[in-house]
């Protein structure tokens, strides 16, 4: 019996490759979301909140625009490496509402990206689309 190998990838391609594939992976989710008027909202508020949040710390923190955009982002991601952190009391009551905001878009917006990669089209899977509702039964007053 012959045995099959595999010529393998190197050791430093797989992360790149995988961090390719996630990248394609959120492609087709916004992509597929995109009809969606919900989801352009969404997405338009947490632009909006990131590009606010950015000015803010340039103007008041004096951060660069580098580390205004990755602080913004990180915060709303919940990431908080604790790299940067703002010093003045403005700052950290601005980051206390940008937090409770941009957290609560970033959320719905992931939300509506995993279901939209997650939900199978009915047209797919070769079913009726009232079967594929699966909102709860009602009762009948048939005997």
């Amino acid at each position: 019996m012959s045995r099959v190998t595999c010529t393998a990838l190197p050791v430093g391609v797989w992360p790149v490759l995988s961090f390719w594939l996630i990248v394609l992976r959120l492609a087709k989710g916004v992509r597929l979301c995109w009809r969606d008027l919900v989801f352009r909202t969404t997405l338009f508020l947490v632009c909006l909140t990131v590009l606010s949040g950015t000015l803010f710390y340039r103007s008041i923190e004096g951060w660069g625009w580098i580390d205004a955009v990755y602080f913004s982002v990180a915060t709303i991601a919940t990431v908080g490496y604790g790299d940067l952190a703002p010093t003045t009391d403005l700052g950290k009551i601005f980051t206390v509402f940008f937090m409770l905001v941009g957290i609560g878009l970033f959320v719905a917006l992931v939300t509506q990206i995993a279901r939209a990669l997650t939900t199978t089209p009915a047209s797919q899977t070769g079913m009726d689309p009232a079967e594929t509702d699966r909102s709860p039964e009602r009762p009948t007053d048939d005997p």
